[in-house]
């Protein structure tokens, strides 16, 4: 939420991913790690796929950092609401499980979380929304590693361009193959209409950088215990290094401006009816994708490095005085618990 009578609060983040591959939780550990350095704030974070399990691993990685971040939901035993797609089924991934699995020296959860059940989830389309709806006009950041049915959903509702519109700077989608292929007809719409600029990071930039395994051994040994970490050595046998798209669309929705990655010229993207993408170069487009600059490989993965392995500290909040101009925004309307 946003913070009247403090001024502008930095740019929110809308997180909307499958958690189906380890690079899911890197980005989400990511934009924690901007969040407690108060660059960024997480703003909503929803699932696209029906595993009750994702929807608590998200929920324990928050509440991870809560625990030692004070904020607006840190220091008072609270986290943001996750959201949880009920369209599409998957099972559920030992990256998961495996850390809600663990118990601590005493026997209870070493990761506590308050999912258990559906009703403890939020519909994502009304969590997206409510969440945008809350935010400064231009101070949002949706960033996409899933399907995007959610956010197409979200593009259905009456007034919702026009919301996203005014509320949204950017769109940053992670445009992996399995995700498009999930959904093709909702990629295919969401390239097609939706209203902001948006910047694909794409497989070259997911491969070109990895991240480091000697990373996960030695970053994180601040914590005996941490989720991420515990989650990383589950998806697969270590060491390995993974692939970073999810994390390069998150370090470049927060930092656009820091010449980690070049930019194509502008122009349009298709998702053709084989789920392949072809980018169509055009003045007016309002599409880029994002290039891996080998000059600043070596950088990139350092800032994913710090940031995602660093511990979290009390925030200070050190918002501008307001202004005139920043009128505060209307309320959203109440999240509502999904049924059993």
């Amino acid at each position: 939420m946003q913070f009247p009578g403090q001024g502008r609060p930095p740019v929110g983040i809308v997180f909307n991913c499958d958690m189906a591959a380890i690079d899911d939780a890197l980005a989400l550990a990511l934009l924690y790690g901007f969040d407690g350095k108060n660059e960024s704030r997480v703003i909503a974070v929803s699932v696209s796929k029906s595993t009750l399990n994702a929807a608590a691993f998200c929920e324990a990685i928050g509440r991870f950092y809560a625990g030692a971040v004070s904020g607006a939901f840190g220091g008072f035993g609270r986290t943001l609401p996750v959201g949880l797609s009920l369209d599409a089924k998957a099972a559920d991934l030992p990256m998961f499980a495996m850390p809600l699995a663990k118990k601590n020296a005493e026997g209870a959860p070493a990761y506590a979380n308050g999912i258990h059940h559906l009703n403890e989830t939020a519909e994502p389309v009304a969590l997206i929304r409510n969440a945008l709806t809350a935010q400064y006009d231009q101070n949002a950041i949706v960033l996409l590693a899933g399907p995007a049915t959610d956010l197409v959903k979200v593009l259905d509702l009456p007034g919702a361009k026009d919301l996203i519109a005014r509320k949204v700077r950017l769109l940053v989608v992670a445009a992996d193959e399995p995700a498009i292929q999930s959904d093709v007809t909702a990629a295919r719409k969401l390239f097609a209409e939706w209203p902001t600029p948006i910047v694909i990071a794409g497989r070259e930039v997911g491969e070109g950088v990895l991240f480091p395994a000697s990373s996960i051994e030695k970053d994180f040994a601040w914590s005996p215990a941490h989720p991420v970490v515990d989650a990383y050595c589950a998806y697969k046998p270590m060491p390995y290094d993974a692939p970073t798209w999810a994390m390069s669309a998150a370090l470049y929705g927060v930092r656009p401006k820091e010449g980690y990655f070049q930019l194509s010229e502008p122009g349009t993207m298709q998702v053709l009816d084989d789920s392949r993408t072809k980018f169509t170069p055009a003045a007016d487009g309002k599409h880029r994708y994002l290039i891996v600059d080998a000059t600043q490989k070596e950088r990139i993965v350092k800032t994913y490095t710090e940031i995602a392995s660093a511990k979290p500290v009390p925030r200070q909040f050190r918002f501008r005085p307001p202004q005139k101009k920043d009128a505060e925004p209307p309320k959203p309307p109440a999240i509502k618990p999904q049924p059993q």
